[in-house]
Parts: structure tokens; C-alpha cells; sequence
């Protein structure tokens, strides 16, 4: 090779995402793509990454973020590009950034707020004034990204674009459906990784009223599937109304006429489970045998799998948004400082919370049905010095010991050192981690859903690929090295119709990851206060990435921006 290189990745093991066994090579890039893999001594080369002793692999594709309204501020999509996530799909459950008309970027904005999450500040950051189409904001990130972006177009947006209010009260008609076909229609054209909806019965505006695409009837959909199937590529993001806690059998055979009719992937989340924080045990068997009826019928169903357990800390201040499923808890959580220190010392007000956890709400037409944080899976973190002794002990112990609820174990302790104390949510047990070591093995089962953009004040999932080399693969050996890295790069790019991602071989695009096996794995989450406005949020750091390589130019090299912005729109079935 004569002609100069643009980078060299130099001594690694190049683990190439198609479970093909590891090779000690380096890799020429040039022009934005792989030019050669092999032994390159002598080659010239603009920039060199030092790869000895580490692992070069594809960069991650997320499948299931909400990145778009923050990657109009945030081109990197922090902090998932320093875990090595170079591609991240966006626009999920059923509503995207576009398209949106001006007069509805309030409208727009409460869905991300109440569903997601986001704060209404930060999202005062959204550059709308860029788009207001869904192909204008495709459009509108060229030159501007620096990982590269995916992204769904919400039904919710299609609807309101259409109806406008209507689109939260009544069924479309025949005609507005057609509007909502040339729509889809043109995002397909202009490059949208597929549709996404929502049926979930959680999902809300900020005026109680269900979202959009909640409000459609099962033929409005399958119409704008099939139009979103046309050109041949995609896939389609839908949230059953009974996905967690069981399919029930009209939803099986919905998802399976969607999948007919459009001729694409179909992705749901938590399948197996009896919430969004359980793992996919109650119902698994019903689920394989639902997965097993829709691939003979040719309409192949993915479910989205949490394989990284909850851990997020808890304080009892206004930051902790882990108890909206617990009315009391809430308005407690909201007072000011004062307030809740009389709250919790009034034994009327100490009655009502003491066993609310436990009954948390179950009915999606009174809220949000995520359950809070269990008492078994609540542990103290951090104590003052005269309460060492507890760190580290669950609620449930701590509580049996002084035979009290558990709830009182926990503000008793919380009183003692004036609230300041910290505890720790983790869902980790042996039956967890029994249930998500089988359910991952399930070729249906698609390892991922950081969330990324949502949920911030809350906890970042950005670290879940961290996690997942580090314990699923590096540690529990539930897969080899090699096949651990195909299931988070090359299988969701080829579900997402990402043909020239997720891979490495010549003539394939230069997305990249340089990590250490001994110390690759998530470390600390932090809150900070770094969104616009001031707005906090958690982040979930890691360790041992060197570097996130995208189109060949590196982003991240040891924990650091670069500056450079190599993202692009990546589009289905488009090289």
C-alpha cells in the first residue's frame, strides 16, 4: 500500500463483529472507511492509535435511545460516545423531534417532559428554528454530528402534524390517514430508520390526555407500517399496550400483522417481564412461544433486553424521581428542605408513608406504574461516621433487626444525619441474573435500551455496553469475547438495516472502538449540572475505552473530546 493512510490502528487484537475469531492486525483507514486489515508495517499514516494490548472491535450500535432532542446541542450524544457507541437510533415510542410544526413545540416538548423525563429547560435548547419536517432535520445535522445518528419518525408527530389537537381525541379519518401515509412516505425517503408508536397505557401528555399515537386504531397504524415498508429497508419500534406483564393474544397477532404487512423487523421492549424493572421471568416461556409462532409466520418479532440491572442512588431530596408511582412519596420528596424534615417527624404523615411503597400504583389510568424502589433491592451507600456500621446492609435487614417497617429503618437513618445520607437501588439477585443469562441466548433478544437523552435525573444508562462486556462476557463467560461483541455491534446493525455498520472488513465504514479487556466496565455515576440552562443530570462514567472512532476519525482518545465532528445521518439499506 503506497498511498498514505488517514489513520492506523496499530497492534491490536482486532475482534471484527462477525464471530469470527480474534487477530492480531492493524487497520488501515482511509476516506472514511476500512482499506485494509492486516500487517501494515511502514505504512504512512496522518494520525496513529496505539492498539497494544487492547482490543479493537466495531463501534456499539444503541438501538433504543431519545437522543434526537439532545443531539441538536449535544453532537456527541454524552455520554454514550465514551463507552464506544459511534451509531445511536433515536426517535423511539412513538415521537421524534420531527416532524414538528412551530406552533406545536410546546406540545411536542410536554411528551419528552412527561414521558421521558427531560427537563423543559434543557429542551429550550432544541435548535427548532433548523427544522420543522422530519427530511429538514435529517438535513439540518449534516457536518453537525459526531457520532453518527439514526433516527425513527414518531407516529405521535405524524398524527398531530395531520389532526393537530385532534390528533389526542378521535380516530383519523380515511383521508387524514393518507396524509399520514405521504408523511411517513417522504421521512422513509429522506432517509428515517423506520416508524415507531406507542400503545403503552403509561404514556401521557402534560395534560393528562394519552399521547397521539395512543388515540389511533389498529388500522391507522398498520397502514403507515406498510407505507414505512415500501422501500425495503427499516424496521419498526411498537409499544403493545400489554407488553409488560405478558402479550396477551390480540396483541401476538397484531405485532405479527405488522410485521406482515410492512415486511420489517418489528422491536418491543420488555417481553417476559412483569414491569419495566423486572427481568424476563414471569412470563418467558409464553414469550419464546409467541417468538417462535411470529418467525414461522415470516413476521419476526425483537424485544429490546435490559442486561444491565438497575443501580442508582437514592436521597431524600428533590432529586430522587424513583417514587412517582407512590403519590406520597412524591409530594413528600417536593417539599423544601424544612418542610420535609416536619413531614417526616409527624407521626400522621409518618403513617401515610409507611407501607405506600408497597402499594405503589398499578393502574395506568392514575399514572406512571414503574415500580419504586423495593425494600430487598434498597441498600445504605453512604453515611456519616457515626453510622458506618450500616453501609452496605439492606433496608430489609436493617429493619427486621430493629423490627420496624422498612420504610421507617430508612427515614429514621435519613433523620438521623439531617438527610444527607445516600442509599442505593440495586436490582441485581440470583434470579435476575438467572433469568437475563437465558433470556440474552434467545436470538430474538436484543441486548441494549440505554435510553440515552431520558430519564437523566433519574440515572444514565449510557454505561449498559460497559457493563455488558464486562460482566456478561469478560466475567460470567456467558458469551465468548467474539460473540459478545457481535451481539452489540454487527446483529443491531443488521436488524436496523445498517448494512455497512457494525463490522469491520475493508470497504466497510471506520466506526471503531479501542478498549482494554482487564479494566473495560462501567465505574462511577456522578449528577452534574452540565445541560443548557444548568439543568442536572447523571452520568455513568467508564473505564478502559481509549478510544471511539467514527468514519475513521477518532471522537474520544483517553477519556477526551477530540472536537472533530465525523457523524452522519445512517439510513437503512443505504451505503
Amino acid at each position: 500500500m503506497t498511498a498514505e493512510l488517514d489513520l492506523l490502528v496499530r497492534g491490536g487484537l482486532v475482534v471484527d463483529g462477525t464471530g469470527l475469531a480474534r487477530r492480531r492486525v492493524d487497520i488501515g483507514v482511509r476516506d472514511g472507511r476500512v482499506a485494509t486489515v492486516g500487517h501494515l508495517d511502514g505504512c504512512a499514516a496522518r494520525e496513529v492509535l496505539d492498539a497494544d494490548g487492547r482490543i479493537v472491535a466495531p463501534g456499539i450500535v444503541d438501538a433504543h435511545t431519545h437522543y434526537d432532542p439532545q443531539i441538536t446541542f449535544d453532537p456527541y450524544a454524552t455520554v454514550s460516545c465514551f463507552h464506544g457507541v459511534t451509531t445511536v437510533l433515536a426517535g423511539n415510542c412513538g415521537f421524534s423531534v420531527a416532524p414538528c410544526r412551530a406552533d406545536d413545540r410546546a406540545f411536542l416538548s410536554g411528551i419528552f417532559a412527561r414521558v421521558e423525563n427531560m427537563d423543559p429547560i434543557a429542551l429550550s435548547a432544541i435548535t427548532w428554528d433548523d427544522f420543522e419536517t422530519f427530511p429538514e432535520f435529517l438535513a439540518s445535522r449534516a457536518g453537525r454530528l459526531g457520532v453518527n445518528l439514526a433516527c425513527y419518525v414518531g407516529h405521535s408527530n405524524v398524527r398531530r402534524w395531520v389532526m393537530g389537537p385532534d390528533a389526542s381525541t378521535r380516530h383519523a379519518t380515511a383521508a387524514e390517514i393518507d396524509a399520514m401515509r405521504a408523511l411517513v412516505r417522504d421521512a422513509m425517503d429522506a432517509g428515517a430508520a423506520g416508524l415507531s408508536s406507542s400503545a403503552a397505557p403509561t404514556h401521557f401528555d402534560l395534560e393528562d390526555r394519552p399521547v397521539p399515537s395512543r388515540v389511533s386504531d389498529r388500522d391507522e397504524l398498520a397502514a403507515l407500517v406498510e407505507e414505512a415498508g415500501r422501500p425495503g429497508g427499516g424496521s419498526i419500534a411498537f409499544l403493545p399496550a400489554s407488553a409488560i406483564g405478558g402479550l396477551d393474544a390480540e396483541d401476538e397477532d397484531y405485532l405479527i400483522r405488522l410485521g406482515t404487512v410492512s415486511g420489517l423487523p418489528v422491536i418491543i421492549q420488555g417481553l417476559g417481564g412483569r414491569n419495566k424493572v423486572d427481568a424476563p421471568t414471569a412470563t418467558w416461556e409464553a414469550s419464546k412461544a409467541f417468538l417462535d409462532r411470529a418467525a414461522a409466520a415470516g413476521a419476526p418479532v425483537y424485544s429490546m433486553l435490559i442486561a444491565r440491572p438497575f443501580d442508582r442512588p437514592i436521597t431524600i431530596d428533590e432529586t430522587n424521581f424513583h417514587y412517582l408511582a407512590v403519590p406520597s412519596w412524591d409530594r413528600m420528596l417536593k417539599f423544601p428542605h424544612d418542610e420535609r424534615v416536619a413531614a417526616l417527624r409527624d407521626p400522621a404523615a409518618r403513617a401515610e408513608l409507611r407501607d405506600a411503597v408497597e402499594h405503589y400504583n398499578r393502574d395506568p389510568s392514575k399514572g406512571t406504574t414503574v415500580p419504586p424502589p423495593l425494600w430487598d433491592a434498597v441498600f445504605v451507600d453512604e453515611t456519616t461516621p457515626a453510622n458506618r456500621a450500616m453501609q452496605g446492609r439492606s433496608l430489609r435487614e436493617l429493619a427486621t433487626e430493629r423490627g420496624v417497617a422498612p420504610a421507617d429503618a430508612l427515614l429514621d437513618l435519613a433523620l438521623d444525619e439531617d438527610l444527607a445520607t445516600r442509599f442505593r437501588w440495586r436490582t441485581e439477585s440470583p434470579e435476575w441474573t438467572a433469568a437475563v443469562a437465558e433470556a440474552q441466548l434467545d436470538a430474538r433478544m436484543i441486548v441494549g435500551t440505554s435510553d440515552g437523552g431520558a430519564h437523566l435525573a433519574r440515572d444514565d444508562g449510557a454505561d449498559w455496553s460497559s457493563y455488558f462486556l464486562r460482566s456478561w462476557v469478560l466475567d460470567r463467560h456467558v458469551w465468548s469475547l467474539e460473540e459478545g461483541v457481535r451481539q452489540i455491534t454487527q446483529v443491531p446493525a443488521a436488524l436496523l438495516g445498517l448494512t455497512d455498520r457494525g463490522v469491520i472488513r475493508p470497504g466497510a465504514w471506520a466506526d471503531l472502538m479501542v478498549f482494554d479487556p482487564d479494566t473495560i466496565g462501567p465505574w462511577r455515576k456522578e449528577f452534574v449540572h452540565d445541560l443548557p440552562g444548568g439543568v442536572g443530570r447523571f452520568k455513568a462514567y467508564g473505564r478502559g475505552v481509549d478510544a471511539t472512532v467514527v468514519n475513521g476519525v477518532p471522537i474520544v482518545r483517553d477519556g477526551e473530546l477530540t472536537g472533530a465532528l465525523p457523524g452522519r445521518v445512517v439510513s437503512p439499506g443505504r451505503p
